[in-house]
């Protein structure tokens, strides 16, 4: 998931949650079942797994079918929103800059965490087995064919053809020309795209609903094929992507502490009171009066710190966009998909930008909406996706406390030259 967010209006934060332990049940009996029939070659297996499969399939498609309306309207609201907030004044314009800095930075950091653990841990041959799910690998596209295909020349078919990479472009671009024209159109635009996103996340609602269905299906056919291997392949998910997410965590803190100009020590106090909260809560929403009270500590003005971290918290995850692309990598070994160094990076610039697409999304919608966007533009199946949403609890805890630092290096990066923040700033 990305970052717990608060459910949509009218749905009471419980059902988030029981929802959550539907899908993990289903998960743990799917892969139970699978694993002692499929050990077993109980007789009949083959017309389960006949069952099973489309049922999976139907209910991955009705929710990949949102995917690409609601990645463009949300990328065009947000990038719109960044905008505006970043030419109200000098704060908020550093803290954009600084947000897209350590987006970019965080996920192709990301990419030497991740080829470096799977390089020193591969996957194991029979979780590898798992990439058999999947009807077929992408084919990917040459280096001179990404290069000329970055720009869409026909957006429409961009979007039919799923073409994410040309697609996420061209919503970048379109948030930005709103920005420029007349207030009164503009709103009519931007009313549009969130009437388009209400409707997505209704859709998507009605598909969640039952996830515990199709993510039983798809966890059957996994243990049936993997047996007790499927465990091992979960836990070395886990690690790959709980690590990205701590990389990025480092690389924020690292980041404010040179660029800065703040002492290792000063920092570490200063966030962690509000780590603790992060971790207990899985919400950066959660921890924002946490962090306004740590800004001081960081030698930042609590005025300039209540323009960067409202922004921060509705549009910045830098550990989220790590560990986005951490999974889709995962993904990609897996399903052994040739990742090259231009596949990877556009992997990782795609994942900096879709991260804006998690914008007060609920947990399971964003899980989707920012990493299967990613997959594709690497040409990774997606087959897998629901049966990682089941354990996507922990990896959760450190999305969060590597957005909660992140949030805290730009608040110094960004509001140092407030007024006192040069009185305030401790020595190095």
């Amino acid at each position: 998931m990305t970052d717990r967010s608060p459910p949509p209006a009218g749905k009471p934060a419980t059902s988030a949650a029981a929802l959550s332990w539907r899908i993990l049940a289903a998960l743990l009996i799917g892969l139970t079942l699978g694993a002692v029939l499929g050990g077993n070659r109980v007789a009949g297996l083959d017309r389960m797994l006949a069952v099973a499969a489309p049922i999976g399939k139907l209910w991955l498609d009705a929710l990949t079918m949102t995917v690409v309306p609601l990645v463009f309207a949300l990328l065009v609201t947000g990038v719109s929103t960044a905008a505006e907030s970043a030419s109200t004044g000098g704060v908020a314009k550093r803290a954009v800059l600084w947000f897209a800095v350590l987006l970019v930075a965080c996920s192709l950091l990301t990419v030497v965490v991740c080829v470096t653990i799977l390089g020193f841990w591969p996957i194991a041959a029979q979780a590898a087995a798992l990439g058999g799910t999947a009807e077929e690998v992408p084919a990917i596209a040459s280096a001179s064919e990404w290069i000329t295909g970055f720009i869409p020349t026909n957006p429409i078919k961009a979007a039919a053809d799923t073409a994410m990479v040309p697609l996420v472009v061209f919503a970048l671009i379109f948030g930005f020309a709103i920005t420029r024209i007349d207030p009164a159109l503009r709103r009519v635009l931007i009313d549009f795209f969130r009437a388009i996103i209400e409707a997505m996340l209704v859709i998507v609602h009605w598909v969640l609903w039952l996830a515990p269905i199709g993510v039983l299906a798809l966890a059957f056919a996994v243990g049936a094929r993997l047996g007790i291997g499927a465990a091992g392949a979960l836990i070395q998910y886990v690690v790959v992507v709980a690590s990205s997410c701590l990389v990025a965590a480092a690389l924020s803190a690292i980041i404010a502490i040179v660029v800065g100009r703040l002492s290792p020590a000063t920092f570490a106090r200063a966030a962690l009171p509000v780590q603790i909260v992060a971790v207990s809560t899985q919400s950066s929403l959660a921890c924002l009066p946490a962090m306004i009270q740590a800004s001081p500590a960081l030698g930042v003005e609590r005025a300039a710190a209540g323009v960067v971290l409202p922004l921060a918290v509705s549009l910045f995850r830098a550990s989220s966009a790590a560990a986005n692309l951490a999974v889709a990598i995962y993904l990609g070994y897996l399903h052994g998909v040739a990742l090259g160094p231009g596949v990877l990076i556009v992997g990782a610039l795609t994942a900096a930008a879709v991260s804006l697409a998690a914008v007060g999304l609920p947990a399971q919608v964003s899980f989707f909406a920012t990493i299967g966007p990613v997959c594709i533009a690497m040409g990774v199946p997606l087959t897998l996706l629901p049966v990682l949403l089941a354990v996507e609890t922990i990896p959760d805890i450190f999305r969060t406390l590597g957005n909660v630092t992140a949030d805290l290096a730009v608040t110094r990066l960004a509001g140092r030259g407030s007024a006192s923040a040069a009185a305030e700033a401790p020595p190095l």
